[in-house]
């Protein structure tokens, strides 16, 4: 170096020590350029492509920092409770003249991925992508919404991300790649060069992305901690957007593929080489997971092969109720066996049709009144009981005037002339939830919503053309159940109420086993109302089968409460009440019926047969049954008296504080983000069904609403389905790998917490999907809460069937979809042969 200083001074040196002084420099500055190159390069991280502005780069940690330290709510704690700042306003970062180095500039892996979703159809939902305010689109503008406005998270994104540096986050993955260990040593030393060799990095960077999106590293369907997505898919750009919001890189989408979560052990290791490899050649590894993940797409995408069902039953098909071939091997149909479930060994995995000229349903409360006729195109209902005022043609439209075979002149003056006769049923107050039995096109329990009280309504699928469908059609809950050989689906002493309007039940027979089993449902000190021919009439067999009744309401230990006569209708109406204690029943000179068994459980009755029995009446003060509920509505809140703090809850908590803080979750899930951050437009929501409901949270937190909510209760679950009831809720047990007692098209909205990931270890998860595509309507949506990788399974399931994704949301490894079902159904079809008559 010194030689070569003093050549340039004085110029006297020979040209052989000049020559030899400048390859000295070039060879000097050659190595010096190649070592830089070195260093730098391994300290490029290449699956990070949120640009940092360099002079915001030493602010990040203590900026992660501090918002780490004010956000310290988890997914776990608050499943599905979009982040609290995801309606946060707009937050002007990163400002123009820092643009042009955002294009070329690496993210720090401290930085979130910012999501650009697709403009919704809809109304704009609260819940916005989560964004970091020192990170920009690569094209260097913010993130658009529908409106033209962009959002930014601040300390929910930070927060998220440093959560992510220690074992890589929880990040959606098509490839399942996790680097977080080689990503956490690339950011201290790209810390320490970056501002050595710029130039360099610029273009190493872009390789390095280019890299990154041919080797898998950075793949569609990538989400980070806290990361929202919102979509509606659209014409030819809607690939580019399935299962990801994430950026374009120069304009072009992510390159898509499959949807996996997390590989472990092995694959992992490998995973977190691939990702920390130097320079620009990828390993073997890389490249040959790279052609396995190009390959799989295509199979994917076909990998669901939709048909529709041809059945006997048509767009009507019930899998369990419509199975021809096991009722017609029936020995005998003398108990209603053949109204009874007989579920397929394995449930079917085509799609029932529609009817053709199907519409949207019409909202509530219209539809109480009126329905479109092509929605349930059957006209013998009409025929038969148009007379009795069930249901009319008119037009386009089906009519009901609210009448019935008991209540010609209109259900709410027979609802009215009850109350009169029976002032303690208080209906909406003492008397909440009823069962109504034999309930025909459920203009009963229609009516009984303006005196807040739920009536579960059954009928069988029978003669009696589609009367539960008109129901359901109609926005009133009912279900296709008979009174035959097994248990109601219903947990033991939990309705205020039980009514029978000429429901055809013989009550009286064979030991009076069916009334008896409405003793196990109806709760000590409840009333069974009947309105029949024999309360009333007095011919031959009227006045045999009254004499029955009285001989066996006496046995059991009814109370007569009341034998009235409504003028108006023409009927009477005798009501009975059950005893509260077990005093009668110990003095009775004969035990007929009998008492049933210690070991006899009253609530157990899934598939359980009918018993001519009767379940003593619990007495003591902790005992459920022995005092009667809060009145309505300071039910819905307040813990049962009976779930005891010794007891454990669902989720680890002493029982009571278990409710409570179920209930303040889903206050707030709820609030925050099913009303106003889905685009759910709730005046076109009226059946509502939570698919695996626990303490009746979801429901309870819905109440303001014009809906009503089915609770199902999971056979495999624990048991909470009584405390939903005692709240003044209702709902039924169920195994989801079976088909639901419903009629195709029934519900506006279905609900799933952690319903899928479990019923795949034990069932056919197709077969779920199906049975929800056939209860939900079309333009119905599904919100599903699962685990990232089953909402990965069931966004793909979905999506073959053209349903429309609404929202996605990961954190933590839990995930939120919200989906809309499309009309659209298969051109071919699948022969059901069990179900062909």
């Amino acid at each position: 170096m010194a030689v070569g200083k003093y050549t340039r001074i004085d110029n006297r040196r020979s040209s052989a020590s000049s020559y030899c002084s400048t390859v000295t420099i070039v060879v000097f500055v050659g190595l010096c350029l190649v070592g830089v190159w070195m260093m730098t390069s391994s300290s490029v991280v290449p699956v990070q492509n949120v640009d940092v502005p360099q002079e915001n780069k030493n602010e990040v940690p203590e900026q992660v920092t501090k918002s780490n330290e004010g956000n310290t709510r988890q997914f776990e704690d608050n499943p599905g409770d979009l982040p609290e700042d995801a309606t946060k306003g707009d937050s002007i970062v990163n400002t123009e003249n820092n643009s042009n180095s955002q294009e070329t500039q690496e993210e720090k892996p401290e930085e979130n991925t910012e999501e650009k979703p697709v403009e919704r159809t809809e109304e704009k939902p609260e819940e916005k992508p989560e964004t970091n305010e020192d990170s920009k689109p690569e094209d260097g503008s913010n993130t658009e919404k529908g409106n033209g406005e962009s959002k930014t998270e601040d300390e929910e994104s930070k927060t998220n991300n440093e959560e992510t540096k220690p074992d890589g986050g929880e990040t959606k993955k098509d490839g399942g790649e996790n680097g977080s260990d080689g990503q956490g040593d690339s950011e201290e030393g790209s810390g320490e060069k970056k501002s050595e060799s710029k130039g360099e990095q610029k273009s190493d960077s872009k390789e390095s992305e280019k890299e990154s999106e041919n080797s898998g590293e950075a793949k569609d369907g990538e989400k980070v901690n806290g990361q929202i997505e919102e979509k509606v898919e659209q014409n030819d750009n809607k690939e580019s957007y399935e299962n990801s919001g994430e950026k374009k890189e120069n304009g072009q989408p992510k390159n898509q593929s499959s949807n996996e979560v997390f590989p472990s052990g092995a694959q992992s290791e490998i995973m977190n080489e691939t990702t920390t490899q130097n320079g620009a050649w990828p390993t073997q590894a890389t490249e040959s997971k790279n052609e396995k993940e190009a390959q799989t797409p295509s199979t994917q995408q076909t990998g669901y092969s939709w048909k529709v069902c041809n059945v006997t039953a048509g767009s009507d098909y019930i899998p369990c109720l419509d199975n021809l071939q096991a009722i017609k091997s029936l020995r005998s149909t003398k108990h209603y066996e053949h109204r009874e479930r007989h579920c397929p060994q394995e449930a079917p995995t085509c799609l029932v049709s529609l009817p053709q000229g199907y519409k949207r349903s019409i909202e509530w409360p219209k539809s109480r009144e009126k329905i479109w006729y092509y929605n349930v195109p059957h006209t013998k209902l009409a025929e038969v009981k148009g007379h009795q005022n069930w249901v009319k043609v008119s037009g386009e439209y089906l009519t009901f005037p609210g009448g019935g075979t008991q209540f010609k002149h209109g259900a709410l003056h027979y609802i009215e002339f009850i109350q009169d006769a029976v002032p303690d049923i208080a209906w909406g107050k003492r008397s909440r939830v009823i069962l109504d039995v034999g309930c025909g096109v459920a203009s009963f329990g229609g009516f009984l919503f303006d005196k807040d009280v739920l009536a579960m309504s059954f009928a069988p699928k029978d003669e009696h053309e589609a009367q539960v469908q008109f129901a359901l059609e109609r926005g009133i809950p009912a279900i296709s159940a008979v009174m035959g050989t097994k248990r109601l689906p219903f947990p033991g002493r939990v309705f205020d109420v039980v009514h029978c309007a000429r429901c055809r039940v013989p009550w009286h027979i064979e030991g009076g086993k069916l009334l008896l089993e409405l003793n196990r449902v109806l709760r000590p000190g409840g009333f069974f109302v009947w309105s029949a021919t024999p309360v009333y009439q007095k011919n031959a067999e009227d006045a045999g089968i009254w004499s029955a009744m009285k001989e066996l309401t006496k046995a059991m230990c009814w109370e007569t409460i009341s034998i009235s006569k409504d003028t108006v209708n023409g009927v009477g109406v005798a009501v009975y009440r059950k005893p509260t204690s077990n005093e009668c029943f110990e003095k009775r000179s004969q035990s007929d019926p009998p008492i049933c068994s210690e070991s006899d459980d009253p609530s157990a009755a899934w598939n359980v047969p009918l018993q001519a029995c009767m379940h003593k009446v619990p007495v003591g003060e902790s005992e459920r049954g022995s005092q009667w509920p809060e009145q309505w509505p300071a039910r819905l809140e307040k813990p049962p008296y009976w779930l005891l703090s010794s007891q454990v809850g669902v989720y680890g908590k002493a029982a009571p504080d278990d409710f409570a803080a179920d209930y303040e979750h889903w206050k707030r899930v709820v609030t925050k983000s099913y009303l106003n951050g889905m685009g759910i437009n709730w005046s076109n929501v009226r059946n509502v069904m939570d698919m695996r409901a626990v303490y009746g949270g979801f429901a309870a937190a819905l109440k303001d609403l014009k809906v009503w909510v089915m609770n199902v209760v999971s056979v495999d679950s624990p048991d909470t389905l009584p405390i939903i009831y005692e709240r003044g809720l209702f709902g039924m047990y169920h195994d989801w790998c079976e088909s639901f007692n419903t009629y195709p098209r029934s519900y506006d909205l279905l609900h799933a917490d952690h319903l899928f990931s479990k019923v795949k270890k034990r069932c056919n998860l197709v077969a779920v999907v199906v049975e929800v595509d056939r209860i939900l309507r079309p333009e119905g949506k599904l919100i599903v809460r699962d685990d990232v990788e089953t909402i990965n399974e069931l966004e793909k399931m979905v999506k073959s069937m053209h349903w429309e994704v609404r929202l996605t949301y990961s954190k933590n490894n839990e995930g939120l979809l919200c989906v809309q079902k499309s009309i659209w159904r298969p051109e071919e079809s699948e022969t059901i042969t069990y179900a062909i008559a």
